[in-house]
C-alpha cells in the first residue's frame, strides 16, 4: 500500500463494556481474544500499531510486545492517550474500535486511499435501512429524512495533523471524524461494510461467530481452523 510507512493505527480497546457485561474486547472469538482480530487488521494495513487497553491488562499486552497504553475514561480520551504514543512522523493515523473484528483490509485501503488523496478524514458508511425517529424534548416524535442518513462504522483515516488538532482541545465525540468535522476539516465517506460489526452485546458476538464459521469474510479464511477433511 503506497504511504503504509508513514500510516498508523489506534486500536482503542479500552472501554468497561457496560452494555456486554464486561471486557467485550477479550472475550473469545472463533478462539482467539476479540481485540486480536483488530489488532490484525491494523496491523496489515499500517506501519505501527497503538494499543489503548484497561490499565489492569496493560502490562500484559506490553509483555506481549504491543506498544500498549493505558485509556482515559471517554472514548475520546483514549484515543488522545493512543495519539502520545504515534511517532510525530506519522503522516496518516487510523482509529478503530477493537469492538469492529471483521473489517476488511479493502476497508483499511479504502479510508486510507481518501486520506492520502486530500482529505482531512474518511469514515466507512453504510445507508441507513431503518426509518430513524427523534424525539423531540416533549415527547413527540419527528420522522428524519432517511435518504440524508448514514451509519458510520471504523476504520476512520485521518490527516495525523487535522486529528491531533482535533483532539488538541480536549472535546468529547462519539466518534473522532465528528471532532475534526467540528474544526471545519473536510470528512468524506467510503462505502462501508455490512459485515463490519460492532459487538455490543452477545447476540453480536454469535453473529461474528457466525460469520468467521460459515466462510462468508474471504479475508479471515486463512484464520478459521480447518474442519472435516481440511474444508473450512
Amino acid at each position: 500500500m503506497p504511504g503504509r510507512a508513514t500510516t498508523w493505527a489506534v486500536v482503542v480497546a479500552g472501554g468497561s463494556g457496560t452494555r456486554f457485561g464486561g471486557y467485550k474486547q477479550f472475550v473469545p472469538l472463533a478462539g482467539r481474544p476479540l481485540v486480536e482480530w483488530s489488532c490484525d487488521s491494523a496491523r496489515a494495513a499500517c506501519a505501527g500499531l497503538v494499543l489503548v487497553v484497561p490499565g489492569d491488562v496493560v502490562d500484559r499486552y506490553r509483555d506481549q510486545g504491543a506498544r500498549a497504553v493505558v485509556g482515559g475514561p471517554s472514548r475520546a480520551a483514549s484515543v488522545r492517550a493512543g495519539l502520545q504514543a504515534v511517532p510525530e512522523s506519522a503522516e496518516v493515523i487510523v482509529v478503530h474500535d477493537a469492538a469492529r473484528p471483521l473489517s476488511s483490509p479493502w476497508l483499511w485501503e479504502a479510508v486510507i486511499g481518501a486520506v492520502q488523496q486530500g482529505a482531512d478524514g474518511a469514515v466507512p458508511c453504510l445507508a441507513v435501512a431503518d426509518t430513524i425517529k427523534q424525539r423531540q424534548d416533549d415527547g413527540r416524535l419527528v420522522t428524519l429524512d432517511r435518504a440524508r442518513l448514514l451509519a458510520s462504522q471504523t476504520p476512520q483515516a485521518f490527516a495525523a495533523r487535522a486529528l491531533r488538532g482535533a483532539h488538541a482541545g480536549g472535546g468529547e465525540a462519539t466518534d473522532d471524524a465528528a471532532l475534526v468535522e467540528a474544526m471545519g476539516g473536510k470528512v468524506v465517506h467510503v462505502d462501508g461494510e455490512p459485515t463490519n460489526l460492532k459487538i455490543t452485546t452477545h447476540v453480536d458476538l454469535v453473529l461474528a461467530e457466525a460469520l468467521i464459521a460459515g466462510g462468508t469474510l474471504a479475508h479471515l479464511r486463512h484464520l478459521v481452523p480447518a474442519g472435516p477433511g481440511g474444508a473450512p
